[in-house]
């Protein structure tokens, strides 16, 4: 025990140094029975509140301070008006006092309204009192953030912008290839049928089911020589004087070795025989040599030797 009681005097429990009683003091309070069963929580006295408003105006007097307007800059007012809603006739939820404070729109725009009657009150006061309300260009702040913390926002902006410029060419690309794709796909759709249309008339041809040879020409054919012109007239009408000319030197096609060698009948054909062409009196003139005369103009020194004799 007297360890316990130098503890109590030192003020330091034998279980916590925090707390209240020490184990000799809840043994005597158990053997004297004070100590009851179950949870025990010391009851703390119930607070009691005054009321005290005399209290609360003196303070307010002691607080208050009869400063000028200037240095206070407090408004009460109401929102301004909305000039186009009375244009029209419409009665708004500001001029009603029919706000819900739920609505974060109604809420907002009448907060918007409120800041911009006191604008329109505190402006022409400032004024009155000349009071600059316009920043002068010569003004100097010092801003909030840093020049380096502001290049750090420039460049993540212009990296961000530089981003987007890349997604929306890329995105122009993907479609303009889209575009050429479907585009090129229509084409072989359309070259595949004409194929197939004509590979069905030349069989239909070769058959023996039409003589039309109207596929042969294609769309140039189809556009030029069909402009105006009825079929019937275009199969009528034959060849022109210079495929027939060709048809009647080439042939249309067998053996072409041999084809202009002489024969009996050609060798013994005079029909086409001139005798002033062939003896030199007519047709074309040669000069010295054999070579055929030409009116190439003279030389310098011949020329300069005909001027000398025309002197």
């Amino acid at each position: 025990m007297d360890g316990l009681e130098e503890n109590r005097k030192a003020g330091i429990s034998s279980e916590e140094e925090g707390s209240e009683l020490s184990d000799g003091e809840l043994q005597e309070a158990f053997a004297k029975g004070l100590l009851k069963p179950g949870l025990n929580v010391p009851q703390q006295e119930a607070k009691t509140t005054v009321n005290n408003t005399e209290g609360l105006k003196q303070c307010l007097v002691d607080f208050r301070r009869n400063l000028p307007w200037v240095e206070r800059l407090d408004l009460s007012n109401r929102p301004a008006a909305d000039i186009v809603a009375k244009a029209e006739g419409k009665v708004t939820a500001e001029d009603s006092d029919a706000i819900n404070a739920e609505d974060d729109f109604q809420r907002e725009m009448y907060f918007y309204r409120q800041a911009q009657a006191a604008v329109l009150e505190a402006l022409p006061r400032l004024h009155k009192l000349k009071i600059a309300t316009k920043r002068p260009e010569d003004y100097f702040a010092e801003m909030a953030k840093t020049d380096q913390q502001m290049q750090k926002i420039r460049k993540k902006l212009i990296m961000k912008q530089t981003a987007m410029e890349k997604s929306e060419k890329a995105k122009r690309l993907r479609e303009q290839r889209k575009y050429g794709k479907k585009i090129q796909t229509e084409v072989l759709q359309k070259r595949q049928k004409e194929k197939k249309a004509m590979i069905s008339a030349v069989k239909k041809y070769q058959k023996g089911m039409t003589d039309k040879l109207d596929f042969l020409d294609g769309d140039q054919g189809k556009s030029k020589k069909g402009a105006g012109v009825p079929k019937a007239a275009m199969n009528k009408k034959g060849p022109n004087a210079k495929r027939k000319y060709k048809d009647q030197k080439f042939g249309f096609g067998g053996k072409k070795r041999g084809s202009k060698w002489n024969t009996k009948e050609s060798h013994n054909d005079m029909s086409g025989f001139r005798a002033n062409v062939a003896h030199g009196k007519g047709g074309k003139k040669f000069g010295k040599g054999g070579k055929q005369k030409s009116n190439k103009r003279p030389g310098k020194d011949a020329r300069r030797k005909m001027k000398n004799r025309s002197r």
